[in-house]
């Protein structure tokens, strides 16, 4: 017993792995497990101990489950069956497969519409679970299509940006998928997206929205947010971040280049002496920032980068960029944790103080009015940092499993944090006084 620490029986009978274990929670206690070995062992209890062996599968038994009232348990096997069983003795009822079906659903063809788990709700729908992640939510009176797709991330979130003033947010995601979230749900983007690693979002001055990933493509987003226009851009190596100029120039820092795209079409490119690591801009000024330790300030003038300060101030590669959005101010993050704060006008460091994160700093982004500036780091840490009073700010501790990959701001006192746990959070922020 977990309070006690007694044994309340063993679970015995499988000559290879148990993959799956179900407790009939009702007197008297029962409880059937399924393995490898293509079969279910029926337990009594408690304590449990085996009662017998039942052979219905052919081969690996992949789940076994108790109806609620306990009166029945089934299981599910890689042969493509599925047999009912009495609660109480184990014995067999039958193989699903000769009954008579009452509803039939098909979801479509492929990998990802292949259903990995079922259950039935309280409300006497029921619920099954894609290879994709989707949630599909059936009704039982209707058996054309499922009554709604409950989607989300599977995987680690990547990047993330506000798509609008409206609350609508748009994330990438480990496996390349890019889904956008408005209101209190989540959709798919549709159109030829990643098939890798979306390693940046970054949002133009006219709202477009583009995306990079480890496919070695940038993708523009439709106005709409609802898919991926059909023309992309295939970049010389893999990206690593991406930003966008006031004329909607789209530069991308990549393993040893810096891409400059407009309209899918490469428009400039150079290979510095140093290797890119992150990439910000505002209206005309494009910073890079690079494993030496160093951001370097770029002027763009629509045709040529040309280098016009270099800001040595971080203690470690670059690892985040972002202007305020008057483009009077520049953070720049590092993998020690530490931030630096620049004067962008006057190309110099305004504070060096922010150094609350033990580990990488991977996404900054500033309120609407300049005045805060937001960090997520590998830490799993998020501080919101203060221009006004440098030495004050407010820190939300373990944000994410793994990792805050990605911060942004949905409003004037609304943050919004992404991690490798594949879920957002939004934060109300209370700024100091």
């Amino acid at each position: 017993m977990m309070d006690t620490g007694s044994s309340s029986g063993e679970i015995i009978g499988h000559s290879k792995a148990v993959n799956a274990v179900a407790i009939r929670h009702q007197r008297p206690f029962r409880a059937a497990t399924g393995g490898d070995d293509a079969t279910i062992v029926f337990h009594q209890g408690a304590p449990y101990k085996f009662d017998k062996t039942i052979k219905t599968h052919t081969k690996y038994v992949q789940d076994v489950k108790y109806a609620p009232s306990g009166d029945h348990f089934a299981s599910v096997g890689s042969d493509a069956k599925v047999f009912l069983y009495d609660g109480k003795t184990g014995d067999t009822l039958g193989d699903v497969e000769s009954k008579k079906a009452v509803t039939t659903w098909t979801l479509g063809s492929g990998v990802n519409n292949q259903q990995v788990g079922n259950v039935w709700t309280e409300g006497d729908d029921i619920v099954s679970l894609s290879m994709s992640g989707d949630l599909n939510i059936f009704d039982k009176r209707t058996g054309d299509k499922p009554a709604r797709v409950l989607q989300g991330p599977s995987k680690p979130i990547t990047a993330a940006v506000p798509a609008s003033s409206s609350g609508t947010f748009i994330e990438g995601v480990a496996d390349g998928r890019v889904l956008a979230h408005s209101g209190s749900e989540y959709s798919y983007l549709d159109g030829p997206g990643h098939t890798n690693l979306v390693s940046g979002l970054a949002v133009a001055s006219d709202g477009k929205v583009f995306s990079a990933g480890y496919d070695d493509t940038v993708r523009e987003i439709t106005p709409d947010v609802s898919g991926f226009i059909q023309s992309s851009f295939s970049t010389a190596s893999q990206p690593k971040s991406l930003a966008v100029a006031g004329d909607s120039t789209v530069f991308v820092a990549e393993v040893n280049v810096v891409e400059a795209i407009r309209s899918n079409q490469k428009v400039y490119d150079f290979q510095p002496k140093f290797t890119p690591s992150a990439v910000a801009a505002s209206g005309s000024v494009v910073a890079v920032g690079g494993e030496d330790q160093k951001v370097r300030l770029y002027d763009w003038d629509g045709k040529v980068l040309k280098e016009v300060a270099v800001l040595d101030n971080n203690k470690g590669s670059i690892s985040a960029l972002a202007f305020s959005h008057d483009g009077s101010l520049l953070v720049a993050g590092d993998s020690s944790g530490k931030i630096i704060l620049y004067d962008a006008k006057e190309r110099k460091m305004v504070n060096s103080r922010w150094s609350n994160h033990s580990g990488r700093v991977l996404s900054l982004a500033w309120s609407a009015d300049g005045k805060h500036c937001a960090s997520g780091s590998l830490d799993t840490h998020v501080y919101v940092w203060s221009i006004a009073k440098p030495m004050k700010n407010i820190a939300i501790k373990n944000a994410a499993a793994g990792s805050v990959n990605a911060v942004f701001w949905l409003g004037e006192t609304k943050l919004g944090s992404a991690g490798a746990d594949g879920c957002v959070r939004t934060w109300d922020i209370t700024f100091h006084a």
